[in-house]
């Protein structure tokens, strides 16, 4: 009777280890999501005044500095939760900030614009921690899904629910392309 009441003990306390590690993991990916989108947010904030310092150099690139600030738009509109909507949406912002980027080699006094520097500056820094929250929150992501698929972790799983994360990468190939900066 002792062993038996024993067994069940262990057993419990085990699911409970399990569950535990569980939320753990979910909190983890939620914690990098919720660090992707902040650093997604600083370049969006970033976007205007690089608009504003090009557009006084490069006046009849308007339809290049409409899109940028228009896919800007289009990105920040994608629900919270959308993980592969934002990663689509991103990717073809960053492309376009990428051409933004490259109009300074047709701009010499641009090139040579000391907001213009800073700003792409701040830019590439920010792409840089933008880079490192993707990796942090797709290795958390992976975590989680390891458990959530792995036994006996997915027999506890599935009881409380808990979902795979989806992955925060980029699918269109021409989006994986690095735009070329020059200076």
């Amino acid at each position: 009777m002792y062993i038996i009441l024993c067994l069940i003990v262990l057993i419990a306390l085990y699911a409970i280890f399990i569950y535990n590690g569980l939320v753990r993991a979910r909190q983890m990916a939620e914690e990098a999501w919720s660090g992707i989108d902040v650093q997604l947010k600083r370049r969006a904030d970033l976007i205007p005044n690089l608009i504003e310092t090009v557009k006084g150099y490069a006046t009849h690139e308007k339809s290049t500095l409409e899109e940028v600030v228009a896919l800007r738009n289009k990105a920040q509109a994608v629900p919270a939760g959308d993980v592969a909507g934002r990663a689509q949406a991103e990717g073809l912002l960053g492309a376009a900030l990428g051409r933004v980027i490259a109009l300074a080699e047709a701009y010499p006094d641009l090139k040579a614009n000391t907001n213009f520097a800073e700003l792409q500056t701040s830019l590439e820094t920010m792409e840089s921690e933008i880079q490192m929250a993707r990796r942090y929150y797709n290795g958390a992501a992976r975590d989680l899904n390891v458990k959530v698929e792995s036994f006996p972790s997915n027999l506890v799983a599935g009881q409380f629910g808990f979902q795979k994360k989806e992955y925060f990468e980029i699918t269109n190939e021409a989006d994986r392309a690095v735009p070329t900066v020059k200076f």
